[in-house]
């Protein structure tokens, strides 16, 4: 396999990962909470009053913030292979994953390894291993 040179981005990529480790530093020291989106969005269905507000204006700025970038930058055109029943399913596969691995790839992969959590690093290796043998098992054994 050989490197798309058209769509290899290293500058756009360390940027973004830079914005985004940033922000949850960040995010972590105003707030004491760690950016994890499933914790987040999983806070709303079991509301606190004091909680509500602060959860709804991070999901509120992951959907909103995409659009204004949209108005100074052409955004990329995804292409999906997947029929609308595989999506579904990795939907829900991916939400079960989150609920007993005890969080996301942002909570663990992001969050938990920059603070050196032991317990982020084996939910991580468990994502990125499931995900890699199910590419390899759609793409040789089953494609």
């Amino acid at each position: 396999m050989s490197i798309d040179w058209t769509h290899f981005t290293p500058a756009a990529s360390l940027v973004g990962g830079l914005l985004i480790g940033l922000a949850s530093a960040l995010f972590i020291l105003a707030n004491g909470r760690i950016a994890g989106i499933s914790g987040i969005l999983g806070g709303l269905l079991q509301t606190h009053a004091n909680d509500v507000t602060w959860r709804l204006a991070f999901l509120l700025g992951l959907i909103f913030a995409p659009a204004v970038a949209s108005l100074f930058i052409a955004p990329p055109v995804p292409t999906i292979d997947a029929s609308t029943e595989v999506l579904v399913v990795a939907g829900l596969l991916v939400g079960i994953g989150t609920r007993y691995g005890g969080g996301c790839t942002s909570g663990h992969g992001i969050c938990g390894l920059s603070r050196l959590s032991p317990r982020s690093l084996i939910a991580t290796l468990a994502f990125m291993g499931s995900g890699m043998a199910m590419v390899f098992a759609m793409r040789h054994l089953l494609g």
